[in-house]
């Protein structure tokens, strides 16, 4: 006993498709054309959004300190650096609440 039937040829598969045209109603011949629509058009839309471009991988550069470096110019550089923030930070949170501003928002 085979636990796959038989291969069918392609000219049993066009022989069935045309008795199920000739001897079925409309409605269910569109019923059976959009059973076979969607899940084509839901595929195909697997398909191309699979072929996106990948994302381009962000590059982030470390700066290069001298290995003999004093505690006083690691601090002195890491003050310096936190008011660069600062200032960032400052401008971003203006910007913010310019927006704030003109949308009414307290």
């Amino acid at each position: 006993m085979a636990i796959f039937p038989r291969p069918a040829r392609p000219q049993a598969l066009i022989a069935d498709l045309k008795a199920f045209l000739r001897g079925q109603e409309r409605h269910k011949i569109l019923g059976a054309m959009i059973a076979i629509i969607m899940p084509t058009l839901i595929l195909a839309g697997f398909y191309v959004d699979s072929k996106r471009d990948k994302r381009k991988p962000d590059i982030i550069y470390v700066q290069n300190y001298a290995p003999g470096r004093t505690d006083e110019e690691i601090k002195r550089q890491n003050i310096a650096d936190q008011k660069i923030l600062d200032a960032q930070r400052e401008a971003r949170r203006q910007q913010y609440q310019k927006v704030a501003d003109q949308l009414g928002i307290k």
